[in-house]
């Protein structure tokens, strides 16, 4: 099993014991030993799990406009934590993968591989839902045979994505890209940076 092939295993890992409860308040109890890099992927797709169940919560058209409110800031907590994650694993990435001996003619790729990393936690919680939609016994035939279809395009999808992070991840070992990341450097959560904040910050 690959390196990327073992983080999925870690995501359906984390996405089955969320749903063990499936309750969004459920606090995490990690499985993995803090130094492997397994335990940050569990909390990556913990978070991205949460929030999946918070944007279903939220567009309940009769939900109270103040839980709504409580929500929307939950989920924006959220994506900031997303973010952070994602940052700690590229960090993970430059001290194990970065390789000093980079061709000249080396490139640079449109995403980090985190990021890549964090588009299959947000696929393996895709293929969940729709497999569950898949088995719904109440649900119409054309409704099943709808979502088996798009299962298939999902679990291909799947196939082709580890497929490229593994190619990536090659290529920067092979010094035939260059591992350079950039801080997503989110605004509206800071309160030095969002205007909202700023300015209502002492009022």
């Amino acid at each position: 099993m690959s390196l990327i092939q073992s983080f999925w295993e870690v995501f359906n890992k984390s996405i089955l014991d969320y749903h063990k409860l499936d309750n969004v308040d459920t606090k995490i109890k990690n499985p993995y030993n803090k130094e492997e890099i397994n335990f940050l992927m569990y909390e990556k797709n913990w978070v991205d799990t949460i929030q999946w169940h918070l944007e279903d919560i939220i567009r309940n058209p009769t939900i109270d406009p103040i839980e709504a409110l409580e929500l929307k800031r939950k989920i924006d907590a959220s994506n900031q934590i997303r973010t952070d994650k994602v940052e700690l694993i590229d960090d993970w990435f430059l001290v194990h993968y970065n390789n000093p001996k980079v061709l000249n003619e080396a490139k640079l790729n449109t995403e980090s591989l985190a990021w890549a990393i964090d588009r299959l936690s947000i696929l393996a919680l895709k293929i969940y839902h729709m497999q569950v939609e898949v088995n719904r016994k109440e649900a119409v035939v054309e409704h099943i045979e709808k979502c088996n279809k798009k299962l298939n395009i999902l679990l291909e999808q799947k196939i082709d994505l580890i497929e490229a992070i593994e190619d990536l991840l090659l290529e920067i070992e092979a010094g035939r890209i260059k591992m350079k990341v950039y801080r997503q450097m989110k605004m509206y959560n800071d309160e030095e940076l969002n205007p909202i904040l700023y300015l209502n910050k002492n009022k």
